[in-house]
């Protein structure tokens, strides 16, 4: 009996480390890391993107965690970057911020995503009691759209109020990035050249967003699906064009399986069997 206690007793760590919740894998050595090491990290650059599935609750929770870390009471330099919000809608967003509005006027006016509630509220109230930017800096959908049905040329014939709300024209693109490949190859050929077109203009958008916050000061915490920034390539293959030489740390959550090395700086890895949020 005494043996098999000392067999569970080392066995132990192991079937704890097995059944994880999560775990923070560093690409650069590709071991675990404590999440302090993830601060240290995105302390010391401008943008953190910090990839996610929009249903996966411990990257939520890591999100608010990392936030909070890096701007427990430096609201005026960090801004959240939010892809979850389209730029058209940053004045009811900073009406919100700045107390004019409610939070139900907020939520209804800026579009909120049906998830927002148990995903992406807590990361602005956080933001509005420290007094943080909050930026929303994805593209307003009707001109995804538009790209998709027409291609980018489409988007020249907008009136200059459009125009305000999107990078300057034309957009830059390279449809042999593998990301965008690996978009058209996915929809089995769908679509058609403009589905990735319309994937980048949002990838555009969003590091012009981001660009500008930089040029502001401001350094920028930046919540995004983790398709939008793995592998170096969409918002940061723009946001390289936009300010060259940026100080970036990336992020993905990946759940199950082996962590795939090549998508980010970290990985945030989660249990395969962990409940989602919706």
């Amino acid at each position: 009996m005494r043996e098999l206690f000392l067999v569970l007793l080392l066995a132990a760590p192991a079937l704890q480390a097995q059944d994880a919740a999560f775990k923070w894998i560093s690409a650069r050595t590709g071991t675990e890391v404590p999440f302090d090491s993830v601060v240290a990290a995105a302390s010391r650059v401008q943008v953190v993107f910090f990839g996610e599935s929009h249903d996966n609750p411990v990257a939520h929770f890591h999100q608010l965690r990392l936030l909070k870390s890096l701007a427990p009471a430096a609201g005026s330099q960090w801004a959240l970057g939010m892809e979850m919000f389209e730029t058209d809608r940053q004045v009811v967003i900073d009406e919100y911020l700045a107390g004019i509005v409610n939070r139900t006027t907020f939520e209804s006016d800026a579009r909120a995503w049906p998830n927002h509630k148990t995903d992406y509220r807590p990361l602005v109230e956080y933001a509005k009691s420290v007094g943080m930017r909050v930026v929303g800096t994805n593209v307003p959908r009707r001109y995804a759209s538009l790209v998709y049905q027409k291609g980018f040329d489409a988007l020249e014939a907008l009136p200059a109020e459009a125009k305000a709300w999107l990078p300057p024209l034309p957009i830059a693109y390279d449809p042999e990035l593998p990301g965008y490949k690996g978009i058209l190859e996915a929809a089995g050929g769908h679509g058609g050249a403009n589905l990735p077109m319309s994937q980048a203009l949002k990838d555009a958008t969003m590091g012009w967003s981001i660009g500008r916050m930089l040029r502001n000061g401001l350094r920028v915490l930046h919540v995004n699906g983790s398709y939008h920034s793995d592998g170096y390539e969409g918002i940061v293959w723009y946001l390289k064009r936009e300010v060259p030489g940026t100080r970036m740390v990336t992020i993905t959550a990946q759940y199950g399986g082996e962590p795939d090395l090549s998508k980010a700086d970290f990985i945030l890895w989660t249990h395969p069997d962990m409940t989602r949020t919706h």
